[in-house]
């Protein structure tokens, strides 16, 4: 017992001084070999029977722990050597994907707390993926409250380029981008504001052929400024059966509405079939328009958008709202698909 004492002990003094393992065992296995030469060379003797035990234990004990031990050391060796798999590369998360981040909370604390929106809807932004066509009086601040609201994924699409006489309404640019993209102004523009989402900037326009670009896409904002642009945006809508968010403006008035087809609301050719006489419907370059009116509008667009895809409110579905800013007045008129749209109407679109 003496022995198994000591043994014991020089193990753990061994750990405690930070000796290798190797050498507190080797200092175990110098006292297994004294104590088996004491009991083999002086079996009577007063040592002897100090260890105590019998020679043939002390034999199978010494065994078994060697056995043990070199088990281990086979199998340490074996792992060193083994040549290990290559790991799987980890699966690329998208900045848009998963759950929110503590940062993303902080930022977007006063949407989850309202009522109407909450959590799940601020997790539905994240996933949202839109589309904003024209970056513009109308797209500048839309593309900038959806940044800031946490819209996961915003594709934006314009062909232009940013001059300083945008510069009086268009408040997503600065003097420095003159020149510029407006896509490309706008898309970092919109990441300095939130890190916390992808922006896609494509620098050429939307057609009506373009139906599988924004099939990619939960929603559209058009903010173009012409007539042709506005229903080449709407036919696509429609052909890929994405809800279309749409604005305009002119002088101190503007309008908002939700062009939805495929959930009963009408398209855009069902209440505009044909382009307005010539100078009925200036473009703003030619009549001029109040700085402040499209962030009025494109704000309003925005916050549309938010609704819709949080599933808040009511959406302007078969509404159009008015604004007219030089008197301070809002109405709102309905709209109602037509059966003869050469559009959205039977026998081109069946709503779904």
């Amino acid at each position: 017992m003496l022995i198994l004492i000591l043994m014991a002990a020089l193990l753990v003094a061994g750990r405690l001084l930070g000796w290798p393992a190797r050498r507190g065992w080797a200092a175990v296995a110098a006292l297994w070999l004294a104590a088996i030469a004491v009991l083999a060379l002086m079996p009577q003797s007063a040592l002897a029977r100090l260890i105590g035990g019998d020679i043939r234990i002390w034999v199978l004990g010494g065994v078994v722990v060697a056995l043990v031990l070199g088990y281990r050391l086979v199998l340490r060796h074996l792992h060193r050597r083994a040549i290990p798999l290559p790991e799987k590369p980890a699966a690329v998360e998208s900045i848009s994907s998963g759950p929110l981040s503590g940062p993303e909370l902080d930022r977007y604390a006063r949407h989850i707390v309202l009522r109407e929106l909450g959590g799940p809807g601020q997790a539905a932004l994240k996933r949202a993926r839109v589309l904003v066509v024209g970056a513009g009086g109308l797209g500048a601040p839309a593309c900038l409250y959806l940044a800031a609201a946490g819209v996961g994924r915003i594709t934006l699409a314009d062909d232009d380029r940013v001059s300083l006489s945008n510069l009086q309404r268009q408040v997503i640019f600065r003097s420095a981008d003159d020149g510029r993209f407006k896509a490309e102004a706008a898309r970092d523009a919109m990441l300095a504001l939130n890190p916390h989402i992808e922006v896609t900037a494509l620098t050429r326009r939307v057609t009506e052929s373009d139906a599988e670009l924004i099939a990619g896409h939960d929603l559209v904002l058009d903010g173009t400024d012409s007539f042709s642009a506005r229903l080449a945006v709407n036919a696509a809508c429609v052909a890929a059966g994405v809800p279309l968010i749409a604005g305009a403006i002119a002088q101190w008035e503007g309008q908002v509405t939700l062009w939805d087809p495929r959930r009963g609301a009408p398209c855009m050719a069902c209440i505009f079939p044909q382009a307005p006489a010539s100078g009925l419907a200036p473009a703003c370059a030619e009549a001029g328009v109040a700085g402040p009116l499209p962030g009025i509008i494109g704000s309003m667009m925005a916050l549309e958008a938010v609704k819709l895809i949080a599933g808040a409110g009511e959406p302007p579905r078969g509404r159009m709202l008015i604004f007219d800013g030089l008197y301070g007045e809002n109405r709102v008129i309905k709209l109602s698909r037509r059966d003869d749209c050469a559009v959205c109407g039977s026998g081109h679109f069946r709503a779904g």
